[in-house]
């Protein structure tokens, strides 16, 4: 099982040589298995890392607009066959009228990204052309992505898509009369007890918020320079990424989303179960074994079909995050890293501990 000793040296030592900045919590129910913090909230001033800063969770946060979408459905005054482009009155976009909630929710739908990160392309080069202060709100998004030419047809494939959640999100602006960052205030954050977590803006001071950077480094490996990332995405969090929490915030929401406290059984319950197989992943590997996408979760599934893991991990230019939940053993474990990349080794790390037992 997880060896407090050999992980925080481990995470030392990725800390040390730049390839970790941010915070690890492990806990098992009711318990903390583990907890450090490590590297620096500003680099520019030194300012460490704490359990308690608040990162920008980047696509973490589809979690949330898939909860939002699960809890309107409930309400039923949305459906999983509810065909999106008539309902928000986009027909005049490349987007096909074939495209349901259901496909949005599981990558299914075939629409094009603003960025195919599939195919290589960098969702910082969006913003080479683009003012990223000129995206503010949900509808701001559609000039990059909506008069793009499909994929596939809806439901005739999986690829991930960001722009895919950037719709939910505007469907839950639609029908619930919020902005989208206000009802995951309201009926998310609020409810799950994540008293820490907002929707903060780059372009303003905020307490204990992890300033985002990356090293660019020479052929030897030696770091040039620090790189911040203001200029790489938005000023501020959208249904597709963004959100800031502390790893407890995260942890709170992933049990209580379980414990039933955001949605009802049925929701509960299928929120944590595979919808569909998850494109690139139909061969066995140490960390996904036979990937499939739920609705934002991507889970873990072995030869036997029985679900290793569920998680939900995202990246940006100087930042990178990753919540993942041990149904067998009821663990929860949270990395959040103000680095792009730093937390895909940390978590192989800890994944190997929890299977060895």
């Amino acid at each position: 099982m997880i060896s407090p000793d050999e992980l925080d040296k481990y995470m030392q030592q990725c800390a040390e040589q730049d390839y970790f900045s941010g915070v690890v919590l492990i806990t098992q129910g009711s318990s903390q298995l583990f907890a450090g913090a490590y590297g620096y909230a500003s680099r520019s001033w030194k300012i460490p890392n704490t359990i308690t800063t608040r990162f920008d969770t980047a696509s973490v946060t589809k979690l949330f607009t898939a909860v939002a979408t699960l809890q309107l459905i409930d309400q039923g005054v949305l459906a999983f066959d509810t065909l999106v482009i008539d309902f928000l009155g986009l027909q005049d976009t490349a987007i096909s009228h074939a495209v349901n909630v259901f496909h949005l929710l599981t990558h299914t739908s075939g629409i094009a990204d603003d960025a195919e990160e599939e195919s290589g392309e960098l969702y910082a080069d969006v913003w080479k052309t683009r003012s990223n202060y000129a995206v503010i709100e949900t509808a701001d998004f559609l000039p990059q992505f909506a008069y793009k030419p499909a994929n596939f047809a809806p439901g005739q494939g999986c690829r991930y898509c960001n722009c895919s959640f950037v719709l939910l999100g505007q469907l839950i602006e639609k029908i619930s009369g919020l902005p989208y960052r206000d009802y995951v205030r309201q009926h998310i954050f609020a409810p799950a007890g994540m008293l820490h977590s907002d929707f903060f803006r780059m372009d303003e001071v905020n307490e204990d918020v992890a300033e985002g950077c990356d090293p660019l480094r020479d052929e030897q490996g030696d770091i040039v320079i620090w790189k911040k990332n203001i200029y790489s995405y938005p000023p501020i969090g959208s249904p597709d990424g963004g959100a800031h929490a502390t790893a407890s915030d995260l942890d709170r929401f992933l049990r209580k989303v379980k414990a039933g406290a955001l949605l009802p059984p049925q929701s509960t319950a299928a929120f944590f179960t595979p919808q569909v197989l998850q494109r690139g992943y139909e061969a066995w590997d140490e960390m996904y074994g036979y990937g499939r996408y739920g609705y934002a979760l991507c889970f873990a599934v072995d030869d036997a079909g029985k679900v290793l893991f569920a998680e939900k991990e995202g990246m940006n230019a100087g930042t990178s995050a990753v919540i993942r939940h041990y149904p067998d053993h009821d663990i929860n474990v949270i990395l959040l890293a103000n680095i792009e990349r730093g937390v895909w080794e940390p978590v192989r790390k800890i994944h190997r501990m929890i299977m060895a037992g």
